[in-house]
């Protein structure tokens, strides 16, 4: 496939985009002063979680229906997370290179987040789909839950800071998306078919299942605490960083497609019609929000900070109109200069019957690479060299990268 732009361009911001993966991955060139803790040695941060954190989507930069090749930042070994860099240590978990856990500047990170993940690993324990969720679970056959690998990894290493993002899968949000664009491809503007009604999706949200999901964020954040503290570690020692979820749609107002015929999703990937973006805004993703965050008190663990990035994404969101796809905004590749400001930062929804590779469907609507990088900007003040602080983060006024390549974000 061809590539587009000035040679000398691609070749200087390919170059920052290597220095941004080998920063995240830990090569700086000083480190900071190792922390007191049960394990010497410098410092490593982990995260622990679903898609959201483990990295999903982070190989595209941006959004086009052109080549893949103007988007695609990562490559194909975008995922591949075991020590030869050629494969995944559990299939589909999508860790990718771009996960906000590589903070850099002497500060280590191991991703044990899995896309798909619930709180629990009951009843996704077996298979080919095995998705560890964040307990105990170990079938003696290799295939283990998040909160025992983490326990294994801190009890040998000097963990100041673990990051947990897990519930949405709880509430079944991606299939609500998918529910959301069928019922918006499926019925007519004059007669529009609302998915926030939809039984299958309304059951998410009665207040014995919120208050059901809530316990198991609880529980999870427990079984954090639980297999720090079997590694040795005492509240001192480290911190909880409880992130809330990112916003991926615009209210309907602020779409840039008319919500008349088909274009909002056969151009933009984002056909929802304006009453179910509404409602997605002002109550879905805020219910799972108030459930990580009421999850996170209940479980009563004193050293939990939240971190809230539930409007970092906006100005950047799916089809916001403040942004666009590639192609819309006059570029022609994620490496020329401002494609950061003006491209989104969550990756197109695409149907069962219309994904080709090299998308994969459990990419659709999460942070791409720009917004996989403003997350790690974010999270890295939010650690704030191990004296971690709680915050809501926002993307900066004005955007930009910062030295790391990274889009400049703030922490309020």
């Amino acid at each position: 496939m061809s590539r587009s732009g000035p040679l000398r361009t691609r070749r200087s911001v390919a170059a920052i985009a290597a220095a941004t993966t080998l920063a995240g991955l830990g090569f700086a060139a000083s480190a900071p002063p190792a922390f007191a803790g049960p394990v010497a040695g410098s410092p490593w941060v982990v995260s622990v979680g679903d898609s959201a954190i483990s990295g999903e989507a982070g190989r595209w930069a941006g959004n086009t229906n052109g080549s893949s090749s103007t988007v695609d930042a990562l490559g194909s070994t975008a995922y591949y997370d075991n020590a030869s860099n050629t494969a995944e240590l559990i299939p589909g978990c999508h860790r990718s290179k771009s996960a906000e856990i590589y903070l850099g500047g002497g500060v280590s990170g191991t991703n044990l987040a899995c896309s798909g993940a619930r709180t629990g690993t009951a009843p996704y324990a077996s298979g080919s789909d095995f998705k560890p969720g964040l307990d105990f679970y170990d079938d003696g056959a290799g295939h283990q839950g998040q909160a025992l690998l983490l326990q294994q990894f801190a009890a040998t290493h000097n963990v100041q800071a673990v990051t947990v993002m897990i519930g949405a899968n709880n509430f079944n949000f991606a299939s609500i998306l998918q529910t959301c664009v069928q019922d918006f491809l499926l019925s007519p503007s004059w007669w529009p078919n609302y998915c926030y009604d939809d039984s299958s999706v309304s059951k998410n949200f009665t207040s014995t299942n919120v208050a059901a999901q809530t316990t198991a964020i609880a529980t999870a954040v427990g079984n954090t605490h639980r297999a720090m503290a079997n590694a040795g570690y005492t509240d001192a020692d480290y911190t909880i960083v409880v992130q809330t979820y990112w916003d991926p749609i615009p209210y309907g107002s602020q779409f840039r497609y008319s919500q008349s015929g088909y274009t909002r999703q056969s151009v933009g990937g984002c056909g929802l019609w304006n009453k179910d973006a509404n409602w997605a805004n002002d109550s879905a993703l805020p219910t799972i929000n108030a459930a990580v965050r009421n999850g996170a008190a209940q479980s009563g663990v004193a050293n939990v900070k939240i971190l809230d990035i539930a409007g970092l994404l906006t100005g950047h969101r799916l089809c916001e109109n403040t942004v666009g796809l590639l192609e819309e905004v006059g570029l022609s590749s994620w490496t020329q200069s401002g494609a950061a400001d003006r491209t989104e930062w969550i990756s197109q929804i695409r149907t069962v019957s219309t994904i080709t590779p090299p998308y994969q469907l459990q990419e659709d609507s999460h942070t791409n690479y720009w917004g996989q990088l403003a997350m790690r900007n974010c999270l890295r003040q939010s650690f704030n060299g191990g004296a971690v602080r709680p915050g809501s983060c926002t993307a900066t006024a004005g955007g930009g990268l910062n030295a790391l390549g990274e889009p400049n974000v703030t922490l309020n």
